[in-house]
């Protein structure tokens, strides 16, 4: 199905922005270690399956081997972001993503509201919920591994129960999985999003109608997203 007559693009795909048109939105190595971060979930997510419902531990077999792709994905899930604050362009986004700004309270007052027009959710280069989701996953990945060294190392706290740890690393793994889904949802709903992630480089409109503060903040050379809205 194509979007348009005469149009080579599937409907619902995103063309690659026409240069004098394409914005500058995720360096390498923020896109590397976005990658990264996400294959060693998704291998984290998939032997976790394995290992935790029957007719997948059935199929695969082996608990053994798969025990250990789980452990050594889940502990090396820190890897990705650890190499990355050797970048600027990934420690200046993690300074947007610790900042909440008037413009992301306006944002989360029309996601209550179910307003969905760009004009109601203004944005910097990310949108509040963006920022939400970053922290909340950074601050599960560390539960994860928190408990799962406790499952590990079962002499690491004697005085917290490997029962305990179990319990909360399983209601917390479902909670990321669907969260992580909910996250994937979002991307496939927004192709250009994706192409910034896979290419770097968005279109000036896509940036200009969904994250018009940070095209400011661009043009206005201003290193700090955050500042009270005016």
């Amino acid at each position: 199905m194509r979007s348009t007559a005469g149009s080579t693009a599937p409907t619902g795909t995103a063309t690659r922005p026409d240069p004098s048109d394409r914005v500058r939105r995720f360096s390498t190595a923020e896109r590397m270690v976005h990658r990264a971060t996400g294959y060693l979930m998704l291998v984290c997510l998939v032997s976790a399956a394995c290992l935790y419902l029957g007719p997948l531990a059935q199929l695969v077999g082996r608990r053994h081997p798969m025990v250990t792709v789980h452990e050594w994905s889940g502990i090396s899930l820190p890897l990705p972001f650890l190499l990355g604050l050797l970048s600027a362009d990934f420690r200046a986004d993690l300074h947007r993503l610790n900042r909440f700004a008037v413009y992301d309270r306006r944002w989360l007052r029309a996601v209550r509201r179910r307003r969905t027009s760009p004009e109601a959710r203004p944005a910097g280069k990310f949108n509040a919920g963006q920022k939400l989701y970053a922290g909340w996953i950074a601050g599960a990945v560390l539960v994860m591994m928190f408990t799962g060294l406790l499952m590990w190392f079962m002499g690491l706290l004697p005085f917290i129960s490997r029962t305990s740890a179990i319990f909360v690393h399983d209601l917390l793994a479902w909670t990321i999985t669907f969260v992580v889904l909910g996250h994937m949802r979002e991307a496939f709903e927004d192709p250009e999003a994706r192409l910034g992630m896979r290419t770097g480089y968005v279109s000036r409109s896509w940036a200009q109608r969904y994250h018009s503060r940070w095209l400011r903040e661009e043009r206005d050379g201003s290193a700090t997203e955050g500042a009270d809205e005016v």
